[in-house]
Order: structure tokens, then sequence, then C-alpha cells
């Protein structure tokens, strides 16, 4: 596994070995000893979750105020633009963005550690969106960045369309504010 750093402390971008021949391929989506070897994080997932979404839909800027969730994404069929903002105030990197295209053809990971927002927008017709949590769905305590915040500033590769949100997204926070 190539491990690569982001411009914010914590967010890593992963490729796995591939194997292919002209059958098809394989990799090992994850393998906690490799992982924990090549990031130098233990960490025990709670929960898999996988969503489909249609080309233009953007889902976030999400997180989780009391149980914090770090999350291991990929993206088995399309594309997406994957997005993490910082909104841990004690960070030196706090309000700035990292954004990554994740696709099946690259089949890279992105590791969001807890105190992030995150957040994708389909780039494809349709995506096939698989995570991994360190923490359980909480309801209660789930808020939402806004996905367009002025301070925050993300460059959405959007080619002059607006995106398809839904109601909570809509309703998103300002970093200001949170």
């Amino acid at each position: 596994m190539e491990v690569t750093k982001t411009a914010i402390d914590g967010v890593l971008l992963l490729a796995p070995k591939v194997f292919g021949d002209s059958r098809g391929f394989f990799f090992e989506s994850f393998n906690a000893r490799v992982f924990a070897e090549a990031t130098g994080l233990q960490l025990d997932f709670v929960q898999d979750n996988h969503s489909r979404s249609a080309r233009h839909v953007l889902r976030g800027m999400h997180f989780q105020v009391n149980r914090p969730q770090g999350k291991l994404v990929r993206v088995v069929r399309g594309e997406v633009f994957d997005v993490a903002v910082d909104i841990r105030r004690d960070s030196p990197t706090f309000g700035r963005w990292v954004g990554e295209r994740l696709s099946e053809t690259n089949q890279r990971q992105l590791w969001v550690p807890p105190g992030l927002a995150h957040g994708f927008l389909v780039l494809s017709e349709s995506a096939d969106f698989l995570y991994k949590t360190t923490d359980y769905y909480d309801p209660a305590s789930e808020r939402c960045l806004a996905w367009n915040d002025p301070t925050v500033r993300i460059d959405w590769p959007l080619e002059g369309q607006a995106p398809a949100l839904s109601g909570k997204d809509q309703a998103g926070l300002a970093l200001e504010s949170l």
C-alpha cells in the first residue's frame, strides 16, 4: 500500500497494490495489519456503509459532534470528488480543505480522521461509495457544514451545474458557527 500525506494532518491518500491481468484484477480493499504498518494507525472499524448517488449529487459536509467518526472511503463504481475539511478548532489547518478524485479506475482510498467534516460530489453518471467508520452513526450528534461556506471556499468541479442536495445538506452551518 502506498500512503501519501495531504495538506491536512492525518488525512491520508491510500493506493492499494493491485494485481491485474487479462482476466481482471485483485486487491485487498482492507487489511488491518497492512493498514497499521503503512499508516501507523491501529483502528477498530465498527460500521461499513454503502451509498449510490447520481451525477451532480453532493453529499456533505457531514460530521458528528459527540461521537466523531473516522472514515476510510472508496469508490467501487464511478467517480467522485471527495473532500475533507478540518473543523478541529485547535488545529493549525482549521478551516482548510483537501479534495481527491476517487474512482473505480484509480482504486484509491482516503482516510479522514475523526474531527473533520466530509463530503463528496459525484462526477460520473452514478457512483457507489463505500466507507468504514470508527464509531457508530449517531443522528442526535450529526451536523453539516455548508458545502459552499464562503470562508472554506471548496473548489468543487461543478462545471456550471448546481449540485443536487438533500434538505439537510442545503441547511448546512457556516464554519464560524461550529
